[in-house]
């Protein structure tokens, strides 16, 4: 039985064969390959299969046609470069694979060992090779966990990686759109993972947003920049938390976040969006309506200091105004403390006056707007007046 499993001659033959037979219309592939199955121990020799169907023969180690053995141009490597081709020969795998459900594993173990042997194909076959990956990617023939080879060392460091991602992600995106790219790659952690495709010295934002920017993929540009930005985003607020419980000078924290702000290219409305909801969740509150709204006042008059040093601008108290009218009206207890927090951060400065007043008049959201525009008719009158 071993020694047999080592001799795929035999099969080879029949295959290459029925190929010669076939010519290169795909349809009479796909049929010829279908009627094989029946005969042909597919579940046997998958590996040889799909090398003879990719690169027209059976592959030694490294990517190079054995030599000794019969070939065929019935294959993706010898077809024409150009993405009708390719979704023709999707097709073929598709069919084949639909029609034989247990060569699915066997396939995505060719495709991963095809892409760590990318350095021994000819550019042409690398393109024809990406092509046809993101098609059968966008139509979920392959798991996107198979472009973990793409990760090879060797591969990244002589930038064949990012040449085999441009082609691919083309052909993927034009098949679907970036959103669904975006789940197949979160679905197998990958959607974080992108910028490993360069080596360490040129992972950054920068040069993977104008690599592929410049070869026509800025969808995926922004999608990594935005990537980036979410992680930097709960990174920031992870550590906020953890400060906040260590009790860190205020001085200390705001410090960090401005760096942070700097580093990563966060505004100030989306810090003081991060700062409220950390601030909120650093205390257990009380389940009593009566008492919730003089724990909040006390706590938040502690924090103040450090919201008011990210409110410098006024969309920023207004982001802040949002929050908290979105906070009170998602946590029942808070209903009737809305009015208490806002007359707070006024005289703390967190907030001012023309930011509260546009709020009342029309940039409030929907959310309870009935219940606080009521709460604060009496303070937005006194503000009114004051200012005469």
């Amino acid at each position: 039985d071993e020694k047999e499993r080592f001799e795929p001659a035999q099969f080879q033959d029949c295959i290459i064969q029925g190929l010669s037979e076939t010519g290169t219309d795909l349809e009479a592939v796909a049929k010829f390959l279908d009627a094989s199955g029946a005969k042909l121990d597919y579940r046997r020799y998958a590996e040889t299969l799909f090398d003879i169907l990719v690169a027209g023969g059976m592959l030694a180690p490294g990517g190079t046609l054995a030599d000794d053995m019969m070939r065929t141009d019935v294959c993706v490597f010898a077809a024409q470069e150009d993405l009708e081709t390719m979704q023709a020969f999707a097709q073929v795998f598709n069919k084949l694979i639909r029609r034989y459900k247990y060569l699915e594993k066997g396939f995505e173990d060719e495709v991963k060992k095809l892409l760590l042997f990318l350095k021994g194909f000819s550019e042409s076959e690398r393109n024809k090779l990406a092509m046809l990956t993101g098609i059968l990617l966008a139509n979920g023939t392959l798991n996107a966990s198979v472009l973990n080879s793409l990760y090879n060392e060797n591969l990244v460091k002589e930038g064949v990686s990012a040449a085999f991602a441009v082609k691919l992600f083309k052909s993927w995106i034009n098949e679907k759109d970036i959103n669904a790219v975006a789940v197949s790659l979160r679905k197998v952690n990958m959607d974080n993972r992108l910028m490993e495709l360069f080596p360490a010295n040129k992972q950054s934002v920068e040069h993977f947003s104008k690599y592929f920017t410049e070869a026509g993929l800025k969808e995926l540009s922004e999608y990594v920049r935005n990537q980036q930005s979410i992680g930097a985003r709960k990174e920031l607020q992870k550590e906020l938390q953890e400060q906040m419980s260590r009790g860190d000078p205020f001085k200390d924290i705001i410090l960090y976040v401005k760096e942070e702000m700097k580093k990563n290219n966060i505004s100030e409305q989306t810090v003081i969006a991060i700062i409220w909801s950390s601030v909120m969740s650093t205390v257990e509150w009380n389940k009593k309506e009566e008492l919730v709204a003089e724990q909040a006042i006390k706590h938040l008059k502690q924090y103040s200091p450090l919201l008011a040093a990210f409110t410098t601008q006024g969309q920023s108290e207004l982001t802040l105004l949002l929050k908290i009218q979105e906070y009170c009206y998602d946590n029942i207890h808070f209903m009737k403390a809305f009015q208490k927090i806002v007359v707070l951060f006024y005289k703390a400065e967190v907030l001012s006056e023309e930011p509260i007043l546009k709020w009342y008049k029309d940039a409030h959201l929907a959310k309870g707007k009935s219940v606080f525009l009521e709460q604060m008719k009496k303070f937005v009158e006194w503000l009114k007046n004051a200012e005469e």
